[in-house]
């Protein structure tokens, strides 16, 4: 027989006290006699009943002998219902938004983490700024404004934990602001619509054209924008229309959030400066490392105009949701290094070759799937045109679901209801660099007829 210590006594008879097998109020064993009974020290019961009286569990007095306490019952925990079983994971992912993971600079991260780690002084160590480590903000008001044209000094900038996080924080300090409504371009990604939705504002949708979302229809007094290369269509916004945007935004003090997702991805030419540092106090600059790096780092920013800068940091330090510090430190390092220049450029031949690829599988279909008119050489993901005489949504969902292929196609980023016409978002960056050509066989065999 194994011969319990106080914690083990501890915890049967906590169990027993638990499940009703030592009734409340009646009265448990002298520590002597339990523990001649159980063949331990007397000083191994008692520590164990002091330790269950100061929990509540017993009750002891001088003179008295020690019983068990009065519990409230508590009913027997419920079964929680059965989980829906995890959906079989897809073999060849195309869905767009998703990097090429593989291809992660992992000696470039990890350098950088230790110098980060080594060079870090302890107070480093604290709660730290809730608008991000001074580090990171400084190195990314440099990079911001020598490669995407962010016109904002490190003061105006605030590092955010993910792209979600930003535009919840963007969505908490207009409603607190009194705006009832803010317009998103037409079609967009819907899963971005439920949150300023969850501040009680509505959403409208903005039409989107070959030159960008329609200006002259906004209806909202803040809108968001991905100007460099729309989401998901592939248009780039005009110049007339950026210059239109920015000068309504200036006259009517309107608030344009440019969602720069993917930036840095453009394959014909130099990718084109964002739209903020054409009305720095009028538009608010997000940008993301989850596109060029990876997700799972949340690492987001928000280059804001001065007005917004103490209400939107007020708000991130009472979320809690602070970007982590060693990642705020590595991502600084990369910058300033320079290695993260030098992965964003791999990373922009990699998908210029994948996007020529894709471009040559659809040229040799017979289904004439074509690539939306106005969608520029950029980004990571190509929408397709349905063939009117192909499949349509549903059965290309249900064929990429028989071949092991994941993709999304048009239908849910429409935010007005109606017809419209069918398409197929295919992402090109996730598969490993291995894995593509195989990939983009699975693909064709979807969407041919």
């Amino acid at each position: 027989m194994v011969r319990p210590d106080s914690k083990q006594l501890t915890e049967t008879l906590r169990a027993a006290i638990r499940d009703g097998s030592l009734a409340a109020g009646s009265r448990v064993p002298s520590t002597r006699s339990l523990a001649q009974e159980l063949g331990i020290a007397r000083g191994t019961v008692t520590r164990a009943y002091d330790q269950l009286a100061a929990e509540g569990f017993l009750i002891a007095r001088q003179g008295a002998p020690t019983v068990v306490a009065e519990l409230l019952a508590t009913p027997a925990p419920e079964e929680p219902a059965p989980a829906e079983p995890e959906p079989e994971v897809a073999r060849w992912d195309f869905r767009p938004g998703r990097p090429n993971l593989s291809a992660f600079p992992r000696r470039d991260w990890l350098a950088a983490s230790r110098r980060a780690l080594r060079d870090a002084p302890t107070d480093d160590l604290d709660y730290g700024d809730p608008q991000g480590h001074p580090r990171l903000r400084e190195a990314l008001a440099d990079y911001l404004a020598r490669e995407r044209a962010v016109a904002a000094p490190p003061a105006n900038i605030i590092v955010c934990n993910g792209y979600t996080q930003a535009l919840s924080l963007l969505s908490n300090a207009l409603a607190d602001l009194g705006e009832t409504s803010v317009d998103f371009e037409d079609p967009s990604a819907p899963h971005l619509w439920d949150i300023p939705a969850g501040f009680g504002m509505a959403v409208h949708g903005i039409p989107v054209d070959a030159e960008g979302i329609d200006v002259s229809r906004l209806r909202s007094r803040a809108v968001v924008v991905t100007p460099a290369h729309q989401f998901p269509l592939g248009v780039s916004m005009s110049s007339a229309r950026r210059t239109e945007l920015a000068r309504r935004a200036k006259d009517e003090d309107l608030l344009v959030i440019d969602d720069d997702y993917d930036g840095e991805f453009r394959f014909d030419r130099q990718p084109v400066g964002s739209l903020q540092g054409m009305a720095p106090e009028n538009v608010v600059y997000a940008g993301t490392a989850s596109k060029t790096l990876a997700p799972a780092l949340r690492l987001a920013w928000l280059a804001l105009p001065s007005r917004l800068v103490e209400p939107v940091r007020e708000l991130k330090r009472n979320s809690g949701l602070h970007a982590p510090l060693f990642e705020q430190l590595a991502m600084a390092e990369l910058i300033l290094s320079g290695a993260y220049d030098q992965h964003v450029r791999r990373s922009r031949a990699t998908y210029r070759q994948r996007r020529e690829q894709l471009g040559e599988a659809l040229r040799g279909m017979r289904a004439n799937h074509r690539p939306h008119p106005a969608g520029i050489s950029a980004g990571l993901h190509v929408t397709l045109q349905l063939d009117p005489e192909g499949p349509a949504e549903g059965e290309v969902l249900d064929r990429a679901r028989r071949h092991s292929v994941e993709l999304q196609v048009l239908g849910p980023h429409w935010v007005a209801p109606g017809a419209h016409p069918p398409g197929v978002i295919v992402g090109y960056a996730a598969p490993s660099d291995h894995a593509f050509r195989p990939a983009l066989r699975a693909l064709v065999t979807v969407l041919e007829r």
